[in-house]
């Protein structure tokens, strides 16, 4: 990730008279003067934002709190303060919205007597700020004082996790639907992860969340009774015990009266709000990105992300084929000849190629020299499913045989937690990949909250009830698809999973494990492999329904993961969403719907001067009763032409524009 340019231009400091602030009141304006942070040191150091001088943010507390008494509201006395002007470009080496990323900004920067410091970014689409410490000896962190404050009653989308008895809240998969409820309703002994969508009677939207997060547990949220949320963090495990199952784990057994052991020279996470005028301007939002610290790989021209299939949602339920289908050699290099076919990069061996408690101990059902052998023969790459557990046991000598296989992406399970042990496994495990030149995704997991750019070799993260929920319940559904560039997505890549062949409208549909379906349509799950930021895109339908339907496949296997630019085309949240994105010279444009049918007309406004060639997959005219009912058709179309189509309930359509 390179730095292009750097620029710091001193600021006029302002002291602002304010009312409900006091005479001290310290300011900082975005570069466009649209929203302005306000922020001042009575007992406690508190902070509002405006935007279009309209209150966003009312009167908030910031504060770190440390066991030995010790806090920065003890003395707020300022040091020194200044205001500068930063104008960045970064270089994205795994673009997942875009290539070039400016990064623009006035920056606040506090400093207390005591050793803390506070800093202030104010962008045009939203505001952060963290804390900074200046301790010589290792420091406890007690608790962190996060307070966000909305005026009047606004509802917001919340993945909220209730309090269940006896049962430890943090240790969660991340993987809920988003409830949307009044900030006054949520109630106080729920938690819910960020990001966290808040939506007032009025625009601007405001998102929450967190970036930059390291040697510190994540921030979740919980009520007050008010329009207030305030960050709550996972107390330091003391205690852990082994959860010995078919997939084991670590779970607290018993926590500690304070959040984090750590350094005491050192920056915390940023706490992000995001600010959208418009609902189309969220899922373009990188302002994640932005605040991460840059990537700790030196080399990463090694780091190929792309596409590839999957067999663990379809159980494997190969049909059509001579052999027993099952986790073994056959089967696999069927699967390395659907990807050589349909454009695929890799193909993963998900949990069963190996005991799950020794990465060691490979199944006898299958011979890896045959398959490396084979796979390498077809020009496809082989990746692996690891359990967590395991992987942080063996981690050496696995990296080490994955090298000799020339596996370069692997996937751990079943972390289900944030707090800070888990979160500086996923630095170590990044650490050793990039080390051995393995990229990396975590599922089970805390969505990635800027971790992608630290570790570009961590490609994406689940953190998102995705397809496999089919397998055992009705949770995913159209109406959750629609919400989650909006909300989950906000803080990162997500692992969804899309690509089931078995479509089917909410009345049809059943769990059965085997025969998986989805529900909407052929053209709804189409469009997910360009709504949803993935540098690595699973496939996890059925190859051998693939097989039957070539000119389907070969488009779907055609489809970029990593973009130059990305363009919403339109948007509102929880109803639709058409996002536009370029690789290299050819654009691609995907569109969901909820069960609501949508009638869409996309305007090429986006695309380049010139002929370009249109394939478009979209809902057949019966998709409302038989969801895999669709149409792919191809014709010619120049800038500023217009694409009209229907999307049925739970619809959608991909758009594949190549360049004549």
């Amino acid at each position: 990730m390179k730095i292009l340019s750097s620029c710091l231009l001193p600021l006029f400091f302002v002291f602002a008279s304010c009312y409900a602030q006091g005479a001290d009141t310290l300011k900082v304006y975005s570069p466009s003067n649209k929203t302005c942070v306000k922020v001042w040191m009575a007992k406690q150091l508190s902070y509002s934002v405006t935007h279009n001088k309209k209150v966003v943010i009312e009167t908030s507390v910031i504060d770190l709190e440390l066991a030995n008494g010790r806090s920065l509201s003890q003395n707020t006395t300022v040091k020194s303060s200044s205001v500068k002007k930063i104008v960045n470009q970064i270089i994205s080496p795994v673009p997942e919205k875009r290539k070039i990323i400016p990064d623009i900004y006035n920056q606040l920067l506090l400093s207390f007597k005591q050793p803390y410091t506070v800093e202030f970014r104010a962008y045009d689409d939203g505001v952060a700020y963290r804390i900074s410490t200046a301790f010589k000896d290792s420091i406890i962190i007690k608790n962190e004082v996060a307070e966000f404050n909305f005026p009047g009653e606004p509802l917001a989308y919340f993945p909220e996790i209730p309090y269940k008895d006896s049962l430890d809240m943090f240790q969660t998969s991340f993987e809920d639907l988003y409830v949307l409820k009044k900030i006054s309703d949520f109630p106080k002994t729920s938690i819910a992860y960020s990001p966290v969508l808040i939506v007032p009677a009025s625009n601007p939207k405001i998102a929450l969340t967190e970036s930059s997060l390291e040697d510190y547990p994540g921030m979740f949220f919980t009520g007050t009774g008010s329009s207030k949320l305030k960050g709550v963090f996972a107390r330091y495990p003391l205690e852990e015990k082994i959860a010995w199952a078919l997939y084991s784990q670590r779970r607290v057994a018993k926590r500690a009266d304070y959040i984090a052991k750590t350094k005491g020279n050192r920056s915390f996470p940023w706490r992000v709000i995001m600010i959208s005028e418009q609902d189309k301007d969220l899922p373009n939002n990188d302002l994640v990105y932005r605040l991460a610290s840059p990537s700790r790989v030196a080399d990463v021209s090694w780091i190929k992300p792309g596409n590839i299939t999957d067999e663990w949602i379809i159980n494997v339920n190969l049909f059509n084929v001579p052999f027993k289908s099952g986790v073994n050699t056959a089967s696999y290099k069927y699967y390395i000849d659907f990807a050589r076919r349909f454009g695929f990069d890799r193909i993963m061996m998900d949990a069963g190629w190996s005991d799950n408690n020794d990465l060691m101990k490979v199944n006898p059902d299958i011979n890896m020299d045959t398959l490396v052998a084979y796979a390498k023969e077809k020009g496809v790459k082989i990746a692996m499913w690891t359990l967590a557990l395991t992987l942080d046991r063996q981690l050496d000598s696995a990296l080490n045989q994955f090298n000799k296989w020339g596996v370069d992406f692997i996937m751990t399970d079943f972390i289900d937690r944030d707090d800070q042990k888990a979160v500086n496994f996923h630095y170590r495990v990044a650490k050793a990949c990039a080390d051995h030149k393995i990229m990396v995704m975590y599922h089970g997991s805390y969505p990635p909250k800027g971790f992608n750019r630290t570790y570009p070799n961590a490609v994406a993260r689940e953190a998102v009830l995705g397809s496999e929920y089919n397998i055992w319940s009705d949770k995913v559904s159209p109406d959750h698809d629609v919400l989650l560039p909006f909300t989950r997505m906000l803080a990162g890549p997500l692992d969804y999973e899309p690509g089931i062949l078995n479509n089917v409208n909410k009345k049809s549909f059943r769990s059965i494990e085997g025969h998986v379906m989805s529900q909407g349509t052929r053209g709804h799950q189409a469009a997910m492999v360009v709504v949803y930021d993935s540098p690595i895109q699973f496939f996890s339908g059925n190859p051998s329904q693939g097989w039957l339907e070539p000119k389907y496949m070969e488009l779907l296997g055609s489809i970029p993961t990593t973009w130059d630019e990305t363009v919403i085309v339109e948007a509102k949240v929880g109803e639709h969403i058409i996002t536009a994105r370029k690789n290299n010279q050819n654009w691609y444009a995907g569109g969901i719907t909820g069960w609501k049918e949508q009638d869409a007309i996309v305007k090429l406004n986006f695309i380049d001067n010139g002929t370009y060639k249109a394939t478009i997959c979209r809902d057949g005219i019966n998709a409302d009763k038989y969801g895999t009912d669709y149409v792919i058709e191809s014709f010619r179309v120049k800038k500023n032409d217009e694409v009209k189509i229907h999307l049925a309930p739970g619809g959608g359509f991909l758009l594949k524009l190549e360049k004549e």
